[in-house]
C-alpha cells in the first residue's frame, strides 16, 4: 500500500520544516541572523496512464491521465536576505552593515570567511577581530594609546590621541559582495563559505558598486519574526498529525484485509 510509504515521506518532510523553523527561534536574539525557510518539491510519479494516450481505433486520447504521486522530499533549506533591523550599542568597534555585503575574516586554517556580525574585538596587540578571536580582513591594527576609534560609512578607521588634534587614519575596511549570497555555506558562529553556487567574493569599499554601508554604534538584530514562526510551527505540526492519521487509516485497512476469510 503506497499510502504507508506517502505519508512516512510527508512526516518527515513536516519533521524538517520543525527543525529549521525551531533553529530560527533559537537564533532570535544572534547578531546579523537571516531566517531559513524549507523548501520541498513532489516526488515521481507512477504514469499508470499516461495523458495523451490513443485508447480507440478513431484515434480518442485520454485528456488526463492516471498519474499516482510518491510523496514529497526536501529540496533545499533557503535563506531569508532580509535584513535585521539596527540596534543602537554605541560600542567604538560595533558595527552594522547598513545593505548588502559582509565583513571578511581569516579563519585559523587560513581561508577566508565572511559574516554580517559586526560586534568586533580589539586582540591584546591591537588588531580588530571578531568575538571569536578572527583577525578581519583588511589587517587593522589600533595603537595601545588610541583615545577613541571613529569608523565612518566608507570604512575608514580614525583614532584619536590625546596629544594630538587631527585623527589618525589606520586602515580602511571593506566589503564583500556575492552575486547567489544563498549560495554561501554557513558553517556556525555567524560565518559563511563560498561556495561554487555563491560565486566569488568581490570586495570594494562600502556604500560601492550596489554594497551597504557601515553604522558605527550599531548592531543588525536578527531578521526572525517570531510570530510568523510559531504560526509555521502550527502549521507543520498539523501537517505531521495529519500525515500520521494516514499511517493510521491505511494500517486500518491492511488489518481489514488480512482479516477477511
Amino acid at each position: 500500500m503506497r499510502a504507508l510509504q506517502i505519508a512516512a515521506t510527508g512526516m518527515s518532510a513536516q519533521q524538517t520544516r520543525v527543525e529549521v523553523i525551531s533553529n530560527n527561534l533559537a537564533n532570535m536574539s544572534t547578531t546579523g541572523y537571516n531566517a531559513r525557510r524549507a523548501e520541498f518539491a513532489d516526488l515521481h510519479y507512477q504514469q499508470a496512464t499516461r495523458p495523451g494516450t490513443v485508447t480507440a481505433a478513431d484515434g480518442t486520447v485520454i485528456p488526463a491521465g492516471v498519474q499516482l504521486g510518491l510523496g514529497v522530499r526536501p529540496t533545499a533549506v533557503s535563506i531569508n536576505l532580509q535584513q535585521g533591523s539596527l540596534n543602537a550599542t554605541e560600542g567604538d568597534l560595533d558595527l552594522a552593515i547598513d545593505g548588502d555585503g559582509y565583513l571578511e575574516v581569516t579563519l585559523p586554517s587560513g581561508i577566508s570567511a565572511f559574516t554580517r556580525d559586526g560586534g568586533l574585538k580589539r586582540s591584546p596587540d591591537g588588531l580588530i577581530v571578531t568575538s571569536d578571536g578572527y583577525p578581519v580582513v583588511p589587517a587593522i591594527t589600533i595603537p595601545n594609546d588610541a583615545r577613541t576609534i571613529s569608523i565612518n560609512a566608507a570604512g575608514e578607521v580614525y583614532a584619536y590621541f590625546n596629544d594630538q588634534v587631527e585623527p589618525e587614519l589606520l586602515g580602511q575596511l571593506t566589503l564583500a559582495g556575492f552575486s547567489n549570497e544563498k549560495g554561501l555555506e554557513a558553517i556556525g558562529s555567524n560565518l559563511f563559505l563560498e561556495t561554487a553556487a555563491s560565486g566569488t567574493p568581490q570586495v570594494t569599499t562600502p556604500g560601492q558598486e550596489g554594497l551597504g554601508t557601515l553604522r558605527q554604534g550599531y548592531l543588525e538584530d536578527s531578521s526572525v519574526d517570531s510570530v510568523r514562526e510559531i504560526t509555521e510551527l502550527i502549521k507543520a505540526q498539523r501537517g505531521y498529525e495529519l500525515n500520521a492519521k494516514v499511517i493510521t487509516a491505511a494500517d486500518q485497512m491492511l488489518a481489514a484485509t488480512t482479516q477477511v476469510r
